[in-house]
C-alpha cells in the first residue's frame, strides 16, 4: 500500500488544485456575469425548454470580450459578450447561437464537467509519474515529453467530449425545429470569429477540426434521415 502513497497524493493534491480553480472561476462568474435577456434569444431559449419538456433555458451572459461559450460545473451555461456582439452586428443569428447552447447543454447533461476532474487529476499523475520516469533516462527532455504526452491525452479526451456534446446539440436542434444547419454554419464562422487557432496540431487541439464535427453530424442526420 504504501508504494502508491505517492501516487494518492499527487492525485488528491491534483482533485485540490482543481476544486480550487473551480472555486476561482465561480467567484469570477458571479462578479462578471449577469442573466441572458436579449430580447432575440428569449424566444430560442423557450423553444430549447420545450424541446427537453423544461420551461425555457436560463442561460447568462459573461462580460468579456472573446467569443466563446462555456458550461460550470455547477450547471450553469454561459454565452461571452463578445458572442452577443457578433449577434448584434450580423455576423451570427439567433439559431446559430441556440446551437451553441444546445452544445453546453450537452457537456451539462452528459457530466463532463464532473468527469473532467477526475480526468485532470489523472492527467497531471501521469504528466509527474512519466516526468520521474522520464528524467532520469532522458535528462533534460524527459519532462518535456512528459508534458507533451499528458497534453495529447487530454485534448483527446476533450475532443471526445465535444463530438459527445455536439451530438447532443443536434438531436436537440432538430427536437426544436431549429434543424442542424444553424450548428453547421456556425462552425465554419468559428475561426474567424475567435481569429483562428493559431498552429497547434490538429492531436493538440482541445476541440476537433471543423470539418470533422460537421462530418460527425452529417453522419447523424444520415441515421436519423434528417435533411
Amino acid at each position: 500500500m504504501l508504494r502508491y502513497t505517492p501516487i494518492l497524493l499527487i492525485i488528491l493534491y491534483m482533485a485540490a488544485m482543481w476544486f480550487f480553480s473551480m472555486w476561482r472561476l465561480k467567484a469570477e462568474l458571479n462578479t462578471r456575469s449577469t442573466p441572458l435577456t436579449h430580447p432575440r434569444l428569449t424566444p430560442m431559449l423557450a423553444r430549447l425548454g420545450r424541446a427537453m419538456d423544461l420551461p425555457p433555458i436560463r442561460a447568462h451572459v459573461y462580460e468579456v470580450a472573446p467569443v466563446n461559450g462555456m458550461a460550470v460545473p455547477d450547471g450553469r451555461i454561459f454565452l461571452t459578450r463578445g458572442f452577443l456582439d457578433k449577434l448584434d452586428e450580423g455576423r451570427v443569428t439567433e439559431a446559430e447561437l441556440a446551437s451553441v447552447i444546445a452544445h453546453e447543454l450537452g457537456h451539462v447533461s452528459l457530466g463532463h464537467s464532473r468527469r473532467r476532474m477526475i480526468d485532470f487529476a489523472g492527467q497531471n499523475a501521469i504528466r509527474m509519474a512519466l516526468a520521474g520516469v522520464l528524467g532520469r533516462f532522458l535528462p533534460g527532455i524527459g519532462g518535456w515529453i512528459a508534458n507533451l504526452v499528458a497534453a495529447a491525452v487530454a485534448a483527446r479526451l476533450s475532443r471526445q467530449d465535444e463530438f459527445e456534446a455536439d451530438a447532443f446539440a443536434s438531436a436537440l436542434m432538430v427536437k426544436a425545429g431549429l434543424g442542424t444547419d444553424p450548428q453547421k454554419s456556425l462552425f465554419r464562422k468559428l475561426d474567424g470569429l475567435a481569429g483562428g487557432r493559431g498552429t497547434a496540431p490538429a492531436w493538440l487541439l482541445s476541440h476537433p477540426p471543423t470539418a470533422a464535427r460537421i462530418a460527425a453530424i452529417e453522419k447523424l442526420e444520415r441515421r436519423w434521415g434528417v435533411a
